[in-house]
């Protein structure tokens, strides 16, 4: 028997198409409910077994529980990490847990960052930080532009070209976090990455998770301290062509009289994207506004143009960026 579009199409000319009903019409089509999301990601989890031996400390809500096992199964398959102990942060692109790792890796408790599935997420207007930006595939390697199909596929935003473009996202947060760790900035110490997760330092003991600096009231005769070490590392950045890019007292962790400047995917390029000096512009006056509630008086305006023109090289900028640059 051929096989056809659906049972209706041209049935008046296949009369040896089986018949039920009243002759003459084609036969009921019953309808399947779709199955929602949420069932689909189940299965997957069934399929893969991993309720079966990964049976974190951390109690998910139902759904919850679905992506972040999914997520978190290739760490747990390759002894890194052993439990999920609790959750450390959640936001709108994703959410932090405290994690154990394997006594064999040395590492004691880490932090996961699990991005949400694209669906649930809240992303920001993530255009003004892409610029400039090569996209860079699940191992580091950037796309060649000649490399038409992942072009196009990312230009047409189809699901591949959004993938390609959530990985790259990922990606350069933790490349940034690689990059900044070994030049001594006060970053998190990455330590794995996967296509949804990046594993990296804990801040924090068993009970609580470093506060951030809008959680905290500095000891106010340290504060002119803590203002310069932000400040070493805004111009550590700069030296390496880089601006956070959302840098405020809410990324900022404080623990055991230490500052860790977290959360760094939307980190731009100064060389190459030409709303580079306004983004950090922003970000020193967040910090400035902050600490003035100590005491820490300083022009923000003066400082950013001051840092811009001692680490940008404004020369070279024009350069790459031509009629862009202003």
């Amino acid at each position: 028997m051929p096989k056809y579009r659906n049972a209706a199409d041209d049935f008046e000319n296949h009369p040896e198409f089986p018949i039920e009903g009243i002759a003459g019409r084609p036969p009921k089509v019953h309808h399947v409910p779709k199955k929602s999301k949420t069932e689909i990601l189940q299965q997957v989890v069934e399929a893969t077994g991993l309720e079966a031996g990964f049976h974190p400390t951390y109690q998910p809500s139902k759904y919850e529980k679905v992506w972040l096992l999914s997520s978190l199964e290739e760490f747990y398959q390759e002894h890194i990490i052993s439990d999920v102990l609790a959750v450390v942060k959640g936001g709108k692109e994703a959410t932090v847990y405290r994690c154990q790792a394997y006594p064999e890796t040395g590492l004691g408790l880490v932090a996961a960052k699990v991005y949400r599935p694209r669906q649930f997420r809240s992303l920001r207007n993530d255009k003004m930080y892409r610029e400039g930006r090569q996209i860079l595939t699940g191992e580091g390697r950037a796309v060649k532009t000649s490399d038409h199909r992942i072009m196009r596929a990312i230009g047409k935003k189809t699901a591949f070209g959004e993938q390609v473009t959530h990985t790259s996202w990922l990606l350069y947060e933790y490349t940034t976090l690689e990059k900044l760790y070994k030049a001594g900035a006060a970053v998190p110490q990455p330590h794995a990455v996967s296509d949804n997760v990046i594993l990296m330092a804990y801040r924090g003991d068993n009970n609580r998770a470093a506060p951030t600096l809008h959680e905290t009231v500095l000891p106010k005769n340290e504060a002119k301290t803590f203002f310069e070490e932000v400040l070493r590392n805004i111009k550590l950045m700069l030296q390496h062509g880089l601006v956070h890019g959302d840098l405020s007292a809410y990324n900022i962790l404080y623990w055991e009289n230490q500052l860790t400047l977290i959360d760094f995917p939307q980190v731009t390029d100064i060389y190459s994207n030409p709303n580079a000096q306004p983004i950090l512009e922003r970000d020193v006056r967040r910090i400035c506004e902050y600490f003035a509630r100590y005491d820490v008086r300083s022009d923000w305006q003066a400082l950013a143009n001051e840092l811009w023109a001692e680490y940008a090289k404004p020369e070279l900028i024009e350069v790459l960026l031509g009629d862009e640059y202003s």
